[in-house]
């Protein structure tokens, strides 16, 4: 057993490891004085391609352990709650050890390679103190190496299935540090790259990767994970990471000669692996994937994921596409200023919330239909929340209100509004925990959804996170502590890092206006009378943060706004405009906000009202029948 375990991790090491060794031995020096880089050497650079392909591929593995242990382990209903030692767990282990050793190992070697160095200058504390902050690769594996450290911590030291979700969130920053640092966030449309490129990251891991640990816990001759769940990861994860590779293949590979270049060749490579792999996935119907079969895919996986690891190596086609500023920042060109006409003709494909918001629709809908078919009644009211909530994000990413959030602040702050105040008014009152639960209620017998949904909810890191006090301070102190930092003028310089603000602009509504009119009950729900006072307690806030922009006698982020050099730029008009939506785009919702309690609590009462009258009609009300016994009592005394 041990034998084909050696052999599956040699095979693996091979197929992700050699051909990024093969490129910088092909290819040498011209890898880096094409792009006006200093040559390390040939020891430094085929060593640092090593490490880093390898510590990308622990990552991958580390990824898919954790979903195996978390999701595709053969749990009952008795041992849901639990962490038990296996070998999906040892994997686990032995992945994130490796991840962790080898991050650290690739901030030394990349620190080495972006600055031309050989690693025995490099090993100097001395020198690579100094050479750390040139360049983004090595901070992005300290990055990661944290988080790996974070997963080894949860493998060794977790005895619940919820704190497995810390690890997950953990890993998925791990892996993605790398990736959004790289050879994605330059170049013409890097914005469309950069969001394919997250996107796919984060398929092969969560989807594609279980695939890997599957055929090695095979190989060692463990008991199998969950096939039937595993077909269906794979059966999702293959078409997805196909259409983000074209995404991908169109942005690296722009300008003319481009398709007779090894960047070329490679995505060639890759999206026939992805084909073969989908071909692979339709042999027999819908039955659960075979060992071999499993291997198959794996072998094709790794193959990809070796492509991968030798592109990055090499200076794809736009590095070499002539850059406007503006498209150093953005990925793209506005030429015009953000009037009217402009802000509704125009606009500009944003890729992550365009799957993140017709994802979470179609997966809605599909939920819906599932209660349908079992005769179960679902409120038409809220799917029309959710899918309202859905498409106000689609507007405010994708239109020209989209386009314009990166050049100019007063439209930005319009996203804003939409995506933490307006958006998430509809989508809380969408219920989607309560659809889920309801949904997967048939399955409640098996670990499943509905386990994993209840053991979450239950979890005391949510609690904590759910905490009245936390999300409110969270909620009004994310405004100062972004906009009247030095943060803001930061995170508009990379799109990755636009597009994080955006997130959190929707995940810190959604938990601030779930505690208020939400259908799901929190984990610690607030009367209304103190949903009452929540939003009363935010109103000032958000008056005064409207008011300290429009009277700021500085320009916030003006370096950023300076750099971008528009023609048609008004730093101070923008920043008055940016001020009054943020007053207006405050106030207003949470004005909504309280229309929507009061319609809430009035049918509460409506209804608590219908039932005492039932109770009472039928003679069942206690209240009614202790004060008729308290009369009784009065009068026996007035009597005697």
């Amino acid at each position: 057993m041990r034998t084909r375990v050696v052999a599956w991790i040699a095979v693996a090491v091979a197929l992700v490891c050699v051909p990024p060794l093969i490129a910088d031995a092909a290819l040498g020096e011209q890898l880096f004085t094409s792009i006006h880089r200093e040559y390390p050497g040939a020891t430094t650079a085929m060593v640092a391609g090593l490490v880093e392909s390898a510590a990308a591929l622990a990552g991958v593995l580390t990824l898919g352990s954790l979903v195996t242990v978390a999701f595709l382990h053969g749990r009952t209903r008795r041992t849901a709650r639990r962490v038990q030692s296996a070998p999906d767990l040892t994997a686990l282990l032995v992945s994130s050890i490796s991840w962790c050793v080898l991050s650290l190992a690739s901030i030394v070697a990349s620190a080495a390679d972006t600055n031309g160095l050989a690693l025995s200058r490099v090993i100097s504390p001395d020198t690579m103190l100094r050479v750390y902050s040139f360049g983004y690769m090595p901070r992005a594996w300290t990055v990661t190496a944290v988080a790996a450290l974070v997963v080894v911590l949860t493998a060794f030291l977790a005895t619940r299935w919820a704190t497995l979700l810390l690890a997950l969130w953990a890993s998925c920053i791990g892996i993605l540090a790398p990736v959004v640092v790289g050879q994605i966030l330059v170049g013409p449309n890097h914005d469309v790259g950069s969001d394919a490129g997250t996107l796919q990251t984060l398929v092969i891991g969560l989807l594609l990767a279980p695939l890997l640990i599957d055929a090695i816990l095979g190989a060692a001759g463990a008991p199998q994970t969950d096939r039937g769940r595993l077909r269906l990861l794979a059966r999702i994860g293959v078409p997805a990471a196909l259409v983000l590779e074209v995404f991908l293949a169109w942005f690296k590979l722009q300008g003319a000669g481009a398709l007779g270049t090894p960047t070329a060749a490679l995505e060639g490579v890759r999206i026939l692996l992805l084909l073969a792999m989908g071909a692979l996935l339709l042999v027999r119907g819908s039955g659960p994937l075979g060992g071999r079969r499993v291997a198959a895919l794996g072998v094709l996986l790794l193959a990809v994921l070796g492509a991968g690891a030798a592109m990055l190596r090499i200076p794809p086609p736009q590095y070499f596409m002539p850059t406007s500023i503006p498209e150093v920042f953005m990925g793209y060109e506005v030429p015009e200023a953000p009037s009217a006409e402009v802000l509704v003709s125009t606009g500009r494909l944003n890729l992550l919330f365009s799957v993140l918001s017709l994802g979470m629709i179609v997966l809605y809908l599909a939920m819906v239909v599932s209660l349908r078919r079992r005769e179960d009644r679902w409120p038409l009211s809220r799917t029309i929340f959710w899918i309202a909530g859905w498409l106000v994000v689609l507007l405010a990413t994708n239109s020209g209100i989209g386009r314009y959030s990166a050049p100019d602040f007063g439209v930005h702050m319009a996203v804003h509004m939409s995506l933490g105040m307006l958006a998430p008014i509809f989508l809380v009152q969408g219920g989607i925990i309560t659809l889920m639960l309801r949904a997967s209620a048939a399955h409640a017998r098996t670990v499943g959804v509905h386990a994993w949904i209840t053991q979450a909810l239950n979890w005391s890191v949510l609690r904590t996170v759910y905490h009245p006090a936390l999300v409110f301070i969270v909620f009004i102190g994310s405004y100062y502590g972004l906009y009247f930092s030095p943060l803001f003028g930061l995170m508009m310089r990379y799109h990755w890092a636009h597009q994080l603000m955006n997130l959190h602009f929707l995940l810190v509504g959604y938990l601030y206006y779930s505690l208020i009119i939400g259908v799901d009950r929190p984990p610690r729900p607030l009367p209304h009378i103190g949903r009452l006072g929540y939003i009363l307690a935010a109103m000032p806030f958000h008056a005064f943060f409207g008011v300290a922009i429009i009277s700021s006698s500085t320009i916030l982020a003006e370096t950023y706004y300076t750099y971008l050099d528009l023609p048609w730029a008004d730093l101070t008009h923008s920043q008055q405009v940016a001020g009054s939506v943020a007053w207006a785009g405050g106030e207003v919702p949470l004005v909504i906000a309280i229309i929507a309690l009061g319609v809430q609590w009035a049918r509460q009462d409506d209804v608590e009202a219908r039932r005492r009258d039932r109770h009472m009609d039928r003679g069942l009300d206690d209240e009614f029948d202790a004060y008729n016994e308290m009369l009784k009592k009065l009068s026996d005394r007035k009597g005697s």
